[in-house]
């Protein structure tokens, strides 16, 4: 391994805490990895650039001064690195580029001469993915992205990154395309659970520290996909609206955080329009927001697909054309050079944009901890269960718990399963993040595939049984219906101690859901189980909100996600009460789609991707999600935040005062309950003129023993107490009286105080 050098000590750190195309022919020339390595070897002043007790800023500067006008261009442009015979419409002219790696993202040439290694990109933010085959990669996976984020936990987000990328680099990868954070501004986005819900300090921090734990390991996180990357339909072309002030306050503002904490060295460019422009040729975006005001240092590279230009796009900062033959030209090929050329895009443009690509790599270590190809044997899976299952047990969430019907009694003498392949698995989201289980059989399916459709298919399930594992840790007798005959259903529940229904929703890149119904009738089968047995259980596998009309039948629900590849051992866990549920929802589940902004899904899936559909981000501008429903007054089905446990916890003596330019806010949380547990302490703050009648400030996870209690101090960050002045291109406090409340979720306030801020003004960054 790399940075984790033994089993234990991995273990320690996490307890201290395709589309179908036409592709034209192109002239491919890559240069190979062992060029690269054996250059490590000549002496320190041949190569200066190379010596480590330089800042990445000088070494960038050492090596330009090396390279001539080609080898600068040759990094900014990269191959899309699968063989495409299993795409749905041949591919004409296909060439696999020298060195890719199979089933893999792509790569981007490196420069032997000069000891600069190729860019082998990876797929993507739950672990190291492989395009769909008949041998796919096989790999650990992480929980979805919204699972990590309902654990509201920086230190396992951390860990979990450090674990794909690790496995990354094990694979020959240096570029993770990992770092998703689109704030759920749409329950049905088929992309939602990639990402971090719908807060933006939530979302920033967690994503910020899953790009910190990647990076660690020498490989390359990539923030995305920036910006407004809402939906899926239409998600080629279609135009978000949106005024700079709410688009500051919010999504940019989640991308903000964590470019600040996690510090990656590329951002990846959405596919859609904002406010007219392509994102991937979005001037106020790129160079404006993204690289002037808030310093970023890295590279924008596109998403495969999503380059429509050369000089525009080049000038509006995009420094790197992805997955060629992605896009309709080659344009930061030939045509790059031929702009450079003319005039039409600087010299010293190009040579930024080479800068930009290199300073990601050494500020990552990239050059000095060079890839050496598949060394899939090192990767310690063991540990690495471990690591994802924790991360799986604290992102679940237990929505509901009549009785105590949970954890589920010593006493009974049978369960039953129902639904969704749980005897052998637990579901996964599908497109381009997919990741094929470790322990899978070779084609990486345990089930037969049910969605022959291609991309975003295979749907695929993880080969970790939630029955084996509950069999495992119960006296009881555990057994398992498939739930197709409802009526069979009904009638194997009422002779069961208690029922376990699985309701799957399956969601991938590049489609929406329909509505947030859980598909294929399995309302009317969870209906019917619970009509027979009262001691009825619903353990949902979604990518993100659904509706339940039959919430007032069952007996408790809990809300898994996408568990991973240790998802099921997590489910058994948490179910016996070997692990106390402590998952908080990272996202609103609202009662109906009438209660959104937008009740019918803007644009249209029989849209080409010549047209030019219009989405309107204005309506609800910067109040996303809880935002929203506490500015209209609806009452959702749950709330953001919202999280029950086996214990119960009481938060106390809440004081606040100006501490800087933000409030340092203090309390005390006590587990006045009979285990432990851990408590999800939120603080929001409300002040006048904003989006919304309030806003998360800051949140800490504290893990407390029966009886225990422990003060918690926290900070919140000067810009949720401000607005984003249009104006001056700043952040403004303006002064007065605050509210700050103490809550256990965004509908649940426990006490509120309030605290007198002086007016103030922040730069651009926020400082």
């Amino acid at each position: 391994m790399t940075a984790f050098r033994s089993r234990a000590l991995f273990v320690r750190l996490l307890a201290g805490s395709v589309l179908a195309i036409a592709l034209p022919a192109v002239a491919q020339t890559t240069n190979n990895a062992p060029g690269a390595a054996a250059a490590r070897t000549e002496a320190p002043k041949a190569r200066p650039w190379m010596n480590t007790a330089l800042g990445a800023d000088a070494r960038v500067d050492l090596l330009l001064k090396e390279m001539t006008l080609d080898e600068k261009l040759q990094l900014t442009f990269g191959y899309f690195a699968t063989n495409a015979d299993w795409l749905k419409t041949p591919v004409k002219n296909w060439v696999y580029p020298k060195d890719g790696l199979a089933a893999s993202a792509g790569i981007v040439p490196g420069i032997p001469r000069l000891g600069i290694p190729s860019q082998w990109q990876t797929d993507a933010g739950v672990g190291v993915a492989s395009q769909r085959g008949p041998t796919p990669r096989l790999r650990t996976s992480l929980p979805s992205g919204i699972a990590t984020a309902a654990t509201w936990n920086p230190e396992l987000a951390q860990a979990g990154g450090a674990m794909i990328g690790n496995e990354a680099f094990l694979s020959g990868f240096n570029v993770q395309l990992a770092g998703g954070m689109n704030l759920t501004r749409e329950p049905r986005n088929g992309r939602n659970f990639e990402y971090g819900g719908e807060d933006p300090l939530l979302a920033g921090v967690i994503t910020g520290h899953e790009i910190k734990g990647i990076q660690s390991q020498h490989v390359v996180s990539t923030m995305k996909h920036y910006a407004f990357n809402g939906q899926e339909t239409n998600r080629n072309n279609i135009d978000h609206k949106i005024g700079e002030q709410a688009a500051r306050q919010s999504d940019l503002l989640a991308f903000e955080i964590a470019n600040e904490v996690g510090q990656p060295g590329s951002v990846m460019c959405s596919y859609n329009r904002v406010n007219g422009h392509y994102a991937c040729e979005n001037d106020w975006l790129l160079n404006t927001v993204l690289k002037r005001d808030w310093g970023f240092k890295g590279y924008v590279m596109s998403d495969w697909g999503a380059t429509h230009s050369t000089s525009e796009a080049a000038n509006a900062g995009l420094d790197q054309q992805s997955g060629w033959a992605f896009d309709r030209s080659a344009y930061f090929a030939d045509a790059l050079r031929e702009a450079v050329n003319n005039g039409h895009v600087t010299e010293a443009r190009a040579t930024d944009m080479a800068r930009r690509v290199l300073w990601g790599m050494f500020s990552v270590g990239a050059f000095d901890k060079v890839v050496a190809g598949d060394r899939a044997t090192a990767i310690d899976y063991a540990a690495h269960a471990a690591v994802t299952r924790a991360d799986a047990e604290e992102g679940i969430v237990l929505l509901k718990n009549t009785a105590g019907l949970l954890p589920i009694a010593k006493t009974a003498k049978s369960i039953l399963l129902i639904g969704a392949h749980a005897d052998v698995g637990v579901l996964s989201g599908g497109g381009s993040s997919q990741v094929y289980s470790h322990n899978a059989p070779a084609n990486g399916l345990i089930v037969a595939d049910e969605f022959p459709s291609g991309f975003p298919g295979p749907k695929t399930y993880h080969a970790s049984s939630p029955m084996k594992a509950l069999q495992a840790r119960t006296g009881a007798t555990v057994t398992y219906l498939d739930g197709k005959d409802v009526k069979a259903a009904a009638a194997a529940a009422r002779k069961a101690d208690i029922v376990v229904v699985f309701g799957e929703q399956w969601t991938g890149e590049s489609f929406d859901v329909p509505d947030l119904n859980l598909p294929a009738g399995q309302n009317a089968l969870i209906d019917a189980v619970a009509g027979a047995n009262k001691k009825t259980v619903v353990m949902l596998e979604t990518g993100g909100p659904v509706v339940m009309p039959w919430l007032g039948k069952v007996g408790a629900v809990l809300e898994a996600w996408y568990p991973g590849t240790a998802g099921g051992e997590a489910i058994a866990r948490v179910l016996t009460g070997e692990v106390n549920p402590s998952g908080h929802l990272p996202a609103t589940f609202p009662a109906s789609l009438a209660q959104i902004p937008r009740p019918k899904l803007e644009g249209d899936p029989k849209l080409d991707r010549d047209s030019h559909p219009m989405g309107n981000y204005d309506v609800e501008g910067a109040a996303v999600g809880y935002k929203w429903f506490d500015k209209t007054g609806a009452k959702p089905l749950f709330p953001f935040g919202y999280g029950l446990s086996y214990t119960n916890f009481a938060m106390s003596g809440l004081t606040a005062a100006p501490a800087g330019k933000g409030v340092k806010a203090d309390f005390t949380v006590q587990n006045t309950g009979a285990v432990q547990g851990k408590a999800v302490a939120q603080v929001y703050v409300s002040g006048a003129g904003w989006e919304a009648p309030k806003r998360l400030g800051a949140f800490r996870k504290v893990d407390l023993a029966p009886g225990k209690s422990q003060t918690v101090s926290m900070t919140i960050d000067p810009r949720l107490l401000a607005t984003f002045d249009v104006a001056s291109g700043g952040w403004k406090i303006a002064g007065g009286d605050y509210k700050v409340m103490l809550a256990t979720s965004a509908a649940d306030v426990v006490q509120t105080v309030t605290v007198r801020v002086a007016a103030q003004t922040l730069d651009r960054g926020g400082k």
